[in-house]
């Protein structure tokens, strides 16, 4: 095909789209259902509504293809372990008796049944389900959520194209089934699994489906040879399945590297690349693999990650450079809008000047359209589009809320010494040891207490003007007078003020640091029903006033037990905003940290004696690629530092992160300096305790005994044998107790229970420790 009827083939499609609707209908609907208020019925037919709803309005905006079975109840590789039947066994009775509770018991575990291990989604703040495999797997196709689905776009007239997890990620992003050695490699189940997908593909080209799909993320991390020969062998087999539909297989959040010729000789029909971030990479590695003559390319050009508008003279200018690389090139988004709010327009609070800045789900939605009318029929076409587009750009460049003088000289003028603690660790620890009298197993929590209905809606009603600032604030000393004085009867040393006040962890900071917008309707998917709003760090970051120091000091006015000051670190800060692109992070990074120093000060000024600068996401933003690492790890780490490097050595500074694969590093958290970490262990059966003392680790640590993403209460016998397990690790005179993360999301009743049986455990296993 010619390059000019390679551009007016280009049409406009997306690789997925938010599930949960305007205004969180699926969230409410799901969690209506686990309480007994909705029916499994009622829940099906809300889910059934918003998965019209999202394709008519694709098609109505001029998506010509539409994605099904991206929409999920909780989460799509879970979905993908449905349809492939690797059910572990501990719920293979429930599935069977209930597809619907089998499958959230899978998620969210029963008080007999674990649930499947959760962790970061790549780089992303999504968390999906870990699949567990073994050598005894046996696979089995059930396609019936994939081909109904299908069949309902189909229904509506339109043209549906289905998406699945590849069978290559699938397998990468598996885990050894417990019980089985942890040296399993799942990838050697390939053999097995490919003839599962051939059936699905197959029963979907029975519905119909002239395309599907496949997404194989993981091929753009560093692979091994034997990697990319299995990436080949898959879709060469596949490939030679006569009954399917023509395949199309996608990857995103990087470059596809080493992958992307295995791909493009691969006999499939189609591939699907990422050219924001990693254009330049894609398309020399295209142009270098020559091209994928005779087939379909799908270009991801407008960012599927990020909230700012595109620049769509540079996108068209790109677009143009690949239609001499393909048969017909079409046009979308980097990933699935998953990662995006639904809606700017919902935005009344931001200014008008400033929200044309933004771009989310719809809007980019748009802009796909926008482009793939642009390549198709030529720039005249979009003339208005292109001219708006410009003027918006300019406005954003030129704004003084991108630019604040003073901030910028004080991030400048940093020196290495601000981003140190006076004494190492092994000289500071026994005077923060004197300060607190702590005894062996301390335990504590991480933060957050259960946000009830009556906190939420105290805070709306604030929010709506219907009590003063008066009535709320006694309503949070009284929450505050609550959590420390269970916190006391219960017998945790180390206590929190529960975050009351506290909307997010992220979005509570932004609204009181200059240079951050907050949404009011920006719902993002993090795991199964948990939605947050990353706020959007727009320009220069500054911290006007004290943040926490009132209310922290509040809390430990009412007990003699330290009580921890909170703050979010200033990694997690921009991995769960929506960050700047018109600078680097390190840059950004530095500016928040300088705030959270002032912050950390100020705490410390107030006798604060123990202060948790929390991040989660220093391993979730870890670059996909090696070679990328060093780098960001340096700016990372020394952000951290240089928010906590100015306290005194009695000063104990606490961090903490969750979810996540930990092993890949352990240097960077011996590299924060930080006395006390916590982190996320109890679905994990304690590796990262392993992982930290195969690395020599120093400090202390508290690896989670409590599963807080569950509503299942641990026994203190269940407790207790992972904080035994812990011991063998790390000595008891560097290991805390404490839940996995904060507890939210749970309820009181629950929260109660586990915590009491915590400490129990906490008893029991330090009255088994030898006599000093």
């Amino acid at each position: 095909m010619t390059t000019k009827s390679a551009a007016a083939a280009a049409r406009a499609t997306v690789y997925g789209y938010p599930r949960q609707g305007q205004s969180r209908e699926l969230k409410k609907a799901v969690e209506g259902y686990w309480r007994g208020r909705v029916t499994a019925n009622a829940l099906r037919d809300t889910a059934a509504g918003l998965r019209r709803t999202n394709w008519r309005q694709l098609a109505e905006a001029g998506i010509d293809e539409v994605p099904t079975g991206d929409f999920s109840y909780y989460d799509h590789v879970l979905d993908t372990t449905v349809m492939v039947g690797a059910i572990p066994a501990r719920h293979r009775a429930a599935v069977d008796a209930d597809a619907l509770e089998g499958y959230f018991a899978m998620a969210r575990g029963t008080q007999d049944a674990a649930p499947l291990e959760m962790t970061k989604w790549f780089d992303t703040n999504y968390h999906y389900l870990v699949p567990e495999l073994s050598p005894d797997t046996v696979f089995a196709s059930d396609s019936a959520k994939q081909v109904a689905e299908f069949k309902e776009a189909l229904a509506l007239g339109l043209t549906a194209r289905p998406v699945l997890v590849g069978p290559v990620t699938y397998l990468l992003l598996a885990k050894p089934a417990p019980g089985v050695p942890p040296d399993f490699n799942p990838l050697t189940l390939l053999d097995r699994l490919l003839p599962v997908y051939a059936e699905v593909l197959a029963d979907l080209r029975a519905a119909g489906a002239e395309w599907v799909q496949l997404d194989e993320p993981a091929l753009v991390q560093d692979r091994t040879p034997a990697e990319l020969d299995a990436a080949a062998c898959a879709y060469r087999d596949l490939g030679a399945f006569t009954e399917r539909p023509r395949l199309l297989v996608a990857s995103y959040f990087d470059r596809l590297g080493e992958a992307l010729p295995v791909l493009a000789k691969a006999p499939v029909e189609g591939l699907a690349l990422d050219f924001t971030e990693a254009g330049a990479a894609n398309l020399d590695g295209l142009a270098a693999a020559g091209g994928l003559p005779g087939k379909r390319l799908v270009a991801g050009i407008v960012n599927g990650r990020n909230i700012w508008v595109n620049d769509l003279e540079k996108s068209l200018s790109t677009l143009g450079t690949l239609l001499g690389l393909a048969d017909r090139v079409d046009v979308t988004a980097s990933c699935s809008l998953l990662h995006v709010p639904l809606d700017a327009a919902a935005e009344r609070d931001i200014e008008p000047q400033i929200l044309r800045w933004l771009a989310f789900a719809k809007q980019k939605t748009a802009e796909i359209v926008t482009l793939a009318k642009g390549l198709a029929q030529g720039t005249d076409t979009i003339a208005a589009e292109l001219a708006a587009n410009r003027a918006a750009l300019a406005s954003r460049t030129g704004s003084p809320i991108t630019n604040a003088p003073d901030v910028r000289a004080r991030a400048t003028a940093v020196t290495d010494a601000a981003a140190r603690r006076s004494q190492p660790y092994a000289e500071r620890a026994g005077t923060q040891r004197a300060r607190l009298g702590l005894p062996l197993l301390p335990t504590t929590t991480i933060g957050s207490f259960p946000q009830t209905g009556e906190l939420r809606t105290a805070r709306a009603d604030l929010g709506a003007g219907r009590i003063g600032t008066a009535d709320y604030e006694e309503r949070i000393r009284a929450e505050i007078q609550e959590v420390i004085s269970f916190q006391e009867k219960t017998g945790l040393h180390v206590l929190v003020h529960g975050e009351a006040e506290r909307n997010d962890m992220v979005q509570y900071f932004a609204e009181q640091l200059t240079g951050y917008l907050a949404t009011q309707h920006g719902w993002v998917q993090s795991y199964g029903t948990r939605y947050v709003r990353p706020p959007i760090l727009a320009g220069d970051i500054s911290r006007p006033e004290p943040m926490t120091v009132r209310w922290t000091s509040y809390a430990q006015s009412l007990t003699s037990r330290p009580v921890k000051g909170m703050l979010t670190g200033p990694v997690t800060m921009l991995a769960w905003s929506f960050v700047r692109d018109d600078q680097p992070l390190g840059e950004t990074a530095r500016q928040v940290a300088l705030a959270l120093r002032d912050e950390v000060n100020d705490l410390e000024a107030a006798g604060t004696p123990v202060i948790q600068v929390d991040e989660p996401a220093l391993r979730e933003t870890l670059p996909l690629r090696a070679g990328d690492r060093p780098a960001y790890l340096a700016w990372a780490t020394e952000a951290f530092r240089l928010t906590t490097g100015g306290v005194r050595p009695d000063t104990q500074i606490h961090t903490h992160m969750c979810y996540a694969e930990f092993g890949d590093i352990v240097q960077a958290i011996d590299d924060l300096d930080a006395d006390v970490i916590s982190l996320e262990a109890a679905r994990s059966h304690m590796q990262v305790a392993r992982e930290l003392a195969a690395h020599g680790y120093p400090r202390e640590a508290g690896p989670g005994v409590y599963d807080i993403h569950s509503p299942r209460v641990p026994s203190a016998e269940e407790a207790a044998a992972l904080l035994r397990t812990g011991l063998k690790a790390i000595p008891a005179e560097r290991l805390w107790v404490n839940p996995d993360c904060g507890l939210k999301t749970r309820g009181w009743p629950e929260t109660r229970a586990s915590l009491e049986n915590l400490v129990a455990a906490a008893r029991t296993v330090r009255s088994e420790l030898p006599a000093s």
